[in-house]
């Protein structure tokens, strides 16, 4: 291929040396012409050797380059390509394990630590002064399963036994929730909201009086825009699955915001089966704090077939302030002849945050979790607040004389984080038509209750 090359080079020069075609006969060329010819040839030669030596040592480069991208290439393709973890963890008071598929797993408890006293007056002879407890003591899980499935299990260790909480399986599928299993049936802001999210150290009064609590049964709850309904059918709890109880609750709640202001309108209808011979109930109530055993209010045992109980919620948050109200009645009918009773009990409260900032929770149609705004350890003091409520239960009604409580009550809470809470609650508890009379007889009497929670959650 050079050769050729060459050739064809030395041909070109030379017919560019000719002005004109002639015959070859009739050339003449001169030694020095031959010379010079030559010369060309030699110096094109030249040319051509450095040319190819440059082609050579440019290839030669180029393979060499070509050497080490293909080393690279390897080097890059040895190293492990990092792989989306088959699970992640988040925080939420406690370690969210979040697996793959829609698998995740939670921790969570919570200890309530309470004090103080009562003071009811000597003639009753009634047991007062100094009391604590651990009122609640709960460990437990809760999750949620691939294909929209949930469940939540919880033991509480408190009072020297060992009791179900919420134990449940959930499903849901967009604005439906349907749970089988332990858990509260649907009468009353105050009861549905959890024990961690309430404003003074107990419930309402009458939310115990008449033994509302958590049952094993299934509910469905619809919850679209301001609107949320729920329904269920429940037995009895788990330390009581040999009754023939059967009752059915229903729930309705209308939870509009205006501007930055959260409303809250609510009703409640619960029906109880008790179907057993013989069967009693019984609404009794402690003055405010739990650590007493003490009742000054208490119908007895009452022949009942069944009972049937109705509620009404109302509540606002704006800001730092909120308020809220119920009324419940709760009817029995008696096993015997007689007319059946309607007992009532209901509270009215306001509540305001001395912090700035911080406001009350509120979720799906109950009062939820508030969180600092400025926690303590982020160098702020944590949330303040005041709370004032007047409460009352009468269980007094077509000849039972059960006694009648108002309650006038106070509560400071102090949010370092949000999952710790120290309060202070005092009450001043009047009685009428007590259980217990002074020495005189008199059954109307003042009891003083004061009580102190320490409380951490995860």
């Amino acid at each position: 291929m050079t050769r050729i090359f060459r050739l064809s080079v030395a041909a070109a020069a030379l017919s560019c040396t000719m002005a004109t075609p002639v015959l070859a006969q009739d050339v003449t060329v001169t030694a020095d012409e031959l010379a010079a010819m030559r010369a060309q040839l030699q110096a094109m030669n030249a040319r051509i050797d450095q040319l190819e030596g440059e082609l050579a040592a440019a290839k030669a480069a180029n393979d060499a380059q070509d050497a080490t991208i293909a080393a690279q290439a390897e080097t890059v393709a040895a190293i492990p390509v990092a792989k989306e973890p088959d699970s992640k963890i988040a925080w939420k008071g406690a370690p969210v394990i979040e697996g793959k598929g829609g698998w995740s797993f939670k921790p969570r408890g919570r200890l309530m630590y309470d004090a103080g006293f009562t003071s009811a007056p000597d003639s009753t002879g009634r047991s007062d002064g100094f009391g604590n407890e651990v009122r609640r003591a709960r460990l437990g899980v809760e999750g949620d399963i691939p294909g929209g499935f949930g469940y939540k299990f919880e033991l509480d260790f408190a009072h020297n036994e060992v009791e179900a909480a919420d134990a449940y399986l959930s499903y849901t599928d967009g604005p439906i929730e349907v749970i089988v299993g332990h858990q509260n049936n649907f009468q009353s802001l105050e009861e549905l909201t959890s024990s961690l999210n309430t404003t003074f150290i107990e419930r309402a009064a009458f939310t115990d009086a008449f033994a509302f609590e958590r049952r094993i049964g299934a509910s469905v709850t619809y919850k679209g825009g301001d609107f949320m309904a729920q329904g269920g059918v429940f037995t009895d709890n788990f330390a009581n699955t040999e009754t023939n109880n059967r009752g059915a609750d229903a729930r309705l709640v209308y939870m509009p915001k205006m501007g930055k202001t959260q409303l809250h309108f609510g009703g409640s209808v619960h029906y109880n089966d008790i179907a057993e011979d013989g069967a009693t109930v019984r609404y009794r109530q402690r003055p405010l704090v739990h650590f007493t055993s003490e009742r000054f209010i208490n119908t007895g045992n009452i022949p009942a077939d069944s009972e049937f109980g109705l509620g009404l919620e109302a509540a606002m948050i704006s800001g730092p302030f909120h308020a809220a109200a119920e009324g419940y009645w709760q009817k029995v009918n008696l096993a015997g002849a007689g007319a059946n009773p309607t007992f009532f009990g209901g509270y009215a409260e306001v509540g305001y945050y001395l912090t700035k900032g911080d406001t009350r929770g509120y979720k799906s149609g109950k009062f939820d979790r508030s969180k600092p705004a400025n926690p303590f350890n982020k160098g702020g003091m944590g949330s303040l607040q005041l709370n004032l409520r007047y409460d009352f239960l009468d269980l007094n009604d077509a000849g039972i004389v059960g006694g009648t409580q108002d309650g006038l009550l106070a509560s400071l809470i102090w949010k370092p984080t949000d999952y710790t809470l120290f309060g202070v609650n005092y009450g001043i508890l009047q009685y009428d038509d007590a259980v217990y009379a002074l020495a005189d007889g008199d059954r109307s009497y003042n009891v003083d209750a004061f009580g102190v929670r320490a409380q951490i959650d995860f």
